[in-house]
């Protein structure tokens, strides 16, 4: 129960954040998904920091890892509405920006997670 409960806080504290860098960063005069890529990219490196300490001499806590990884990262980052802008903008035949959202958003969340892996290290 414990960690069930260590899962909510961080989740409902990770997707409040997201919320208020969605609201920050998108803009519905451009279309660009600012916020979602910026939580998506912010959460990738966090993750790779907290599971680099964990791994790292038992440098977290399971608990602090439930809080913070599966937690936290798990509601601040979103693929669901990534999967949704990403379908906005093939419904709209905007075919450049499917592309470099989609391949921007693996490459440089693959590479945010490696680097906060390589920070801790």
């Amino acid at each position: 129960m414990k960690q069930l409960l260590l899962v909510f806080v961080g989740g409902g504290f990770g997707s409040a954040l997201r919320f208020l860098v969605g609201k920050w960063l998108n803009s519905s005069e451009n279309g660009i998904p600012y916020g979602t890529f910026a939580a998506n990219i912010i959460g990738s490196l966090l993750i790779g920091i907290i599971l680099g300490l964990a791994a790292k001499n038992e440098g977290l806590s399971e608990s602090q890892t439930l809080l913070l990884a599966t937690g936290f990262c798990g509601g601040f980052t979103t693929f669901s509405t990534f999967a949704y802008e990403n379908h906005v903008f093939l419904k709209s035949g905007d075919f450049t920006s499917f592309a470099l959202y989609t391949i921007g958003s693996f490459v440089v969340g693959f590479l945010a997670v490696f680097g906060g892996m390589f920070l801790v290290k």
